[in-house]
């Protein structure tokens, strides 16, 4: 009986095929030439098993532990694996103390970190004096951007290397080796057509493990016969029903993407624009925070070429937040199409940064004392409000009045374009500015000024 049980636990088959086929050397690997191939540096780092502390990063499926075990089927070092899931404090000083007691006895260790983007910034500082003193080798793997996740002072000690997404050509030479290696299905005779498994690695989004899980679906649900398995177009079809899309609310895909789409508006670009936007909604995000970035993008970068693109764009937001998903899809389509066609004008928004530069560096600037009100007798007696002109009491509703500081005063922050309707508010100021210089005060000549 227990013989039997035995058995059936080391069954290889029912392992995952992906854990199966899980590359045991470099040539195994499909993928990243550009640090694997012949002569590359982390090939020759690896080979000559001089590993230093390293990150990997890229996303899902790509090698980043399949090359952290090949490193560990090489190195003489003691390797220890160790998951940010589900270790702390106390069994980072238990590795620590481990790897201690090698370097005493002349030993190396290496500790692979798997997802250590998801240690705070507590758990990943006790690694820190262990790397700097050479008693643990430190391989990160992360599909967060390093620069944000892992902690400055642990990531300038250790070099990082980009995994990038398997390509179409990689996946399907992936999935053309399970077929035929023994560890796969090189023993059951599957029937598939080559043009499936381009659609299977199309439906993986560069993921080596998620194709090789959809093959794997495939061949469980093909018909079987006494010749081998058939998988029919219509399993497939079944089985790739909803693309798996590549995408991480909280994470750096989410800001790629959100900027893919504003600088497809911004490039005039509707057909890439709505692309980017299916992209962010059809992954489930939440569509309040598109409408909230294009309400801002109406005026960062329409601005007064186009008014009526801000009233889009929160009457967009209302309707998002009036009926949901999936129904406001079409609202903010409407609301990005028209962005990406409206004439771009970021003339408010370097009118800001312009007038937020000096507002920085002038904090302590006193109001002029025509624009203060008075509502006390002290403040009249105090000269508040004293010379203040009131535009709308004269025939052309403009008057020479200061409004800026001493200081600033001649500054120019707003300067408008010539695109879209903002050529009209280029000519009222320019006519507006005309009529002040010639109806400006005349300096007085003892004044210094």
């Amino acid at each position: 009986m227990d013989a039997e049980q035995h058995s059936l636990f080391e069954n290889p088959q029912d392992t995952p095929l992906a854990a199966r086929l899980r590359p045991q050397t470099l040539d195994e690997i499909v993928g990243q030439q550009h640090l694997l191939g012949e002569g590359k540096v982390l090939r020759r780092l690896i080979e000559s098993d001089r590993i230093s502390s390293m990150i990997f990063w890229g996303p899902p499926g790509v090698g980043k532990t399949t090359l952290a075990r090949v490193i560990a089927n090489r190195t003489r070092a003691t390797f220890i694996n160790f998951s940010a899931v589900t270790s702390g404090i106390k069994e980072i000083r238990a590795v620590m103390q481990q790897a201690e007691d090698n370097r005493r006895f002349g030993e190396r260790t290496i500790v692979f970190v798997d997802e250590i983007h998801r240690f705070n910034k507590a758990q990943q500082d006790a690694f820190l004096p262990f790397v700097e003193k050479g008693s643990i080798i430190l391989i990160g793997a992360t599909t967060e951007n390093p620069s944000f996740e892992v902690n400055g002072a642990l990531l300038s000690r250790c070099r990082v290397f980009v995994l990038q997404a398997l390509s179409t050509e990689d996946l399907v030479s992936l999935l053309s080796r399970a077929l035929c290696d023994p560890r796969g299905f090189g023993g059951q005779n599957v029937r598939i057509e080559p043009d499936m498994l381009e659609t299977v690695a199309n439906f993986a989004n560069g993921d080596a493990r998620a194709a090789l899980s959809t093959l794997e679906m495939l061949v469980l649900n093909g018909e079987t016969d006494e010749t081998g398995v058939t998988v029919t177009r219509q399993t497939l079809e079944q089985c790739t029903a909803r693309k798996s899309l590549l995408y991480d609310k909280n994470g750096e895909e989410h800001y790629n993407l959100i900027s893919a789409l504003h600088k497809s508006m911004r490039n005039s670009d509707p057909d890439a624009a709505v692309y980017w936007l299916a992209r962010m909604l059809e992954a489930g995000e939440d569509p309040l925070y598109v409408a909230r970035r294009i309400t801002r993008f109406a005026s960062e970068d329409v601005g007064l070429a186009d008014p009526r693109a801000l009233e889009i764009c929160v009457a967009a937001y209302q309707a998002c937040h009036l009926i949901g998903m999936p129904e406001c899809t079409v609202h903010l389509t409407e609301a990005v199409v028209y962005l990406s066609l409206a004439p771009k004008s970021n003339a408010l928004y370097l009118a800001y940064g312009r007038a937020s530069k000096d507002a920085l560096s002038q904090l302590s600037e006193p109001v002029p004392l025509q624009l203060r009100n008075a509502p006390t007798k002290l403040m009249k007696e105090l000269d508040y409000g004293r010379d203040y002109q009131y535009a709308h009491d004269t025939a052309d509703k403009l008057t020479d009045m200061q409004c800026l500081p001493d200081s600033l005063l001649g500054k120019s922050y707003y300067r408008p374009t010539r695109e879209g309707l903002e050529s009209r508010f280029y000519d009222r100021f320019e006519q507006i500015k005309a009529w002040k210089k010639a109806h400006a005060a005349p300096q007085d000549e003892n004044s210094g000024t």
